[in-house]
């Protein structure tokens, strides 16, 4: 039987110093593939570039709701053509943030929107950010979503909201915020959702676990996430990184 390992579905690398020294570190931690998003388009290149040299790096093109103003005709051509590359699994992060800006929510809804169809077109699952929207963001889905699978990034809902997003056949991904003392709701999401839907990611360098919170995060910690997971559901961590890690390979085919 092959040894279980790691997943990490959604790694910022490219805004690490050392992308390889990051790599290999992850790979001495029992993680076995990455997968880099996107959020703005002059970065496209450059992600492709960290996937294609590496044989189990992976990326996702999108634009992030932040950067919503910058999209025009241009940026959908480019992701159609850059998709082509096999290495690019999915259209991502895309969605919605009202957290930091609520000026051009109309702006944000309506990329999403074409960023949905898109991936529809190319048959690539969406990767979502949902941040403070999460009645917008399912709503948009349900109406616009006609092919896509769907994961759910940093997932930051209720387990009722993770239960309607099972219902409809979404995935969600959770990271080193389950690990924080105090989040309640993500531990709870942990603990409820079936392992069927469930995939692990950091977010790095963002939102690093316990015990390595405060400093910058890497692809090597998605262990701490999938061992807390386990504690929670008083499991095997061994059963959590083989179903999550079949659940990655599945819906981004790699």
């Amino acid at each position: 039987m092959e040894t279980p390992y790691l997943i990490d579905t959604h790694a910022h690398i490219d805004m690490a110093e050392n992308p390889d020294e990051i790599i290999q570190n992850a790979l001495a931690y029992g993680v076995k593939k990455i997968i880099i998003p996107s959020v703005e388009e002059k970065y496209f290149e450059k992600i492709i570039k960290i996937a294609e040299s590496y044989e189990n790096i992976y990326c996702q093109l999108g634009i992030f709701p932040s950067e919503a103003k910058s999209w025009n005709d241009k940026t959908e051509y480019k992701i159609k053509e850059l998709a082509q590359n096999s290495k690019v699994v999915a259209i991502g992060e895309i969605g919605l943030d009202y957290y930091w800006d609520k000026s051009f929510v109309e702006e944000q809804k309506e990329i999403f929107k074409k960023q949905i169809l898109l991936a529809n077109e190319l048959n690539l699952p969406i990767v979502v950010h949902d941040r403070e929207a999460h009645k917008d963001s399912i709503d948009i889905i349900k109406e616009f979503n006609k092919t896509s699978d769907v994961i759910f990034h940093c997932f930051s809902g209720s387990v009722e909201m993770m239960r309607e997003c099972v219902k409809s056949g979404w995935y969600i991904a959770l990271g080193g915020v389950v690990t924080f003392k105090n989040a309640k709701k993500m531990k709870d999401v942990a603990k409820e959702i079936p392992l069927d839907y469930l995939m692990l990611e950091t977010d790095s360098p963002y939102l690093t676990p316990v015990p390595y919170r405060g400093k910058e995060n890497q692809p090597a910690y998605v262990k701490f996430v999938a061992e807390e997971i386990a504690k929670l559901r008083n499991e095997n961590v061994d059963d959590i990184m083989i179903k999550t890690s079949q659940n990655a390979e599945r819906v981004f085919k790699i």
